[in-house]
């Protein structure tokens, strides 16, 4: 079937495809610096040929992939691992090449001072290094022109016994309070949870419930971050975006999968139905109910993944290719005919109209709005075909990675 024909079919079918094409039109996607270099899994990292050796060169790589996909403007920053000496350099050279910095991501998990936690640390000396840090991260945002801050935090125990949950809980409202207490006005800070590792006991942040109670805590500028990779298998991640989406207090998105239960394999992979799912309550907050648009609409969406055996461009095209399939999808459920299915108890008919959505076929819209875009159809074939691969073998072994 040709693409003018799946346009007037789904317009027939009283699909909104107009207003589809024109959200997917608008839709960002941050990709990670540190998606770029090398990276892997917490056993082994595969060098590979051609990644990047200073954070210009991930810049770089970042602008191919926006331009072949149309849809990465922005890209996420990690210090130290992306630390100049002038900020305001780096964001030049963004400029230079298309794109904005995005969120920045303190780190507060690779020094031998937070082998016992950063801002929950027994030690007064390793919490006040852990706020400086943040507050240094908090300064180059300003000067690299970003209004995000993505915390993550390793903190927890290993063993029973080993420290107090409450004196814990009290250190990290103490530490967050302070360095909320310097974001300027528009900077937000995203509080990100993992339910597990790489403490084995407890961890200080282990839920999205403790991180809306941080959230709370602090005041309006600071939200919950939800990763994806970072849930217990059989959760259900949609309803907790609902839930914080009622709250107010969704600020952003990680993309990735929980097969592995961290950052490590592409989005929508291994299921994509779930993906399709998050995306049909984002969906619906912005044009079902109507009262979470503006919160909706602030939603900063990032991809973060380490891959680990594949090669990384053509990964992160993948990735976000995914990530548009899914949003496609669910811009395309009727919303209509799945309120009329609920409201008399047609349970069927009611899961029909979703899946009927989800097995819509929809790379003629995903190539149109490219078109528009300046895209080419098929990003990762576009890539594949062009001599990008080749000419950043001469970048040879060991570029600069997490580890």
């Amino acid at each position: 079937m040709g693409d003018r024909n799946w346009f007037s079919e789904q317009e027939e079918r009283g699909l909104d495809v107009a207003r589809a094409q024109a959200f997917l039109g608008r839709f960002q996607i941050e990709t990670p610096s540190w998606g770029y270099g090398d990276s892997g899994t917490r056993f082994k990292v595969f060098r590979q040929a051609g990644v990047p050796r200073t954070p210009l060169e991930k810049l770089e790589d970042a602008a191919v992939v926006h331009r072949l996909t149309g849809a990465c403007s922005k890209v996420a920053i990690h210090i130290p691992w992306d630390r100049v000496d002038e900020y305001a350099n780096l964001r030049a050279y963004a400029q230079e090449v298309g794109l904005t910095i995005g969120a920045v991501n303190p780190n507060l998990f690779q020094d031998d001072d937070y082998r016992l936690g950063s801002l929950c640390h027994p030690d007064a000396r390793v919490r006040e290094k852990a706020v400086a840090h943040i507050e240094e991260c908090i300064a180059a945002a300003g000067e690299v022109g970003s209004d995000t801050i993505s915390l993550w935090l390793a903190d927890g125990t290993n063993y029973p016994g080993q420290d107090d949950f409450r004196a814990r809980k009290h250190r990290l409202l103490e530490t967050l309070s302070r360095v909320y207490g310097k974001l300027p006005v528009g900077m937000r800070l995203l509080i990100e949870y993992k339910y597990f590792e790489p403490a084995f006991y407890h961890t200080d942040i282990p839920d999205w419930g403790t991180a809306l109670l941080l959230a709370r805590r602090l005041g309006p500028q600071a939200q919950v971050l939800v990763d994806l990779g970072h849930h217990p298998h059989g959760a259900n991640v949609e309803q907790i975006v609902v839930n914080l989406l009622d709250e107010r207090k969704l600020g952003g998105f990680h993309f990735n999968s929980r097969r592995y239960a961290d950052d490590d394999l592409i989005v929508g992979a291994a299921d994509p139905y779930e993906l399709f799912l998050i995306f049909a309550e984002l969906v619906k907050a912005e044009f079902v109910h109507t009262d979470l648009q503006d919160d909706a609409r602030q939603i900063a969406y990032m991809i973060d993944q380490s891959h680990a055996i594949e090669p990384k461009i053509p990964a992160m095209i993948r990735s976000v290719m995914n990530v548009q399939t899914a949003l496609a999808k669910a811009l395309l459920i009727d919303f209509g005919a799945l309120a009329t299915a609920q409201a008399s108890g047609d349970v069927l008919a009611a899961e029909g109209v979703v899946r009927d959505a989800f097995e819509l076929d929809v790379r003629p819209l995903l190539r149109r709005v490219r078109e528009l875009a300046g895209a080419p159809p098929d990003p990762l074939q576009a890539y594949l075909r062009s001599d990008y691969p080749q000419r950043i073998l001469a970048r040879g072994m060991g570029g600069q990675g997490w580890n």
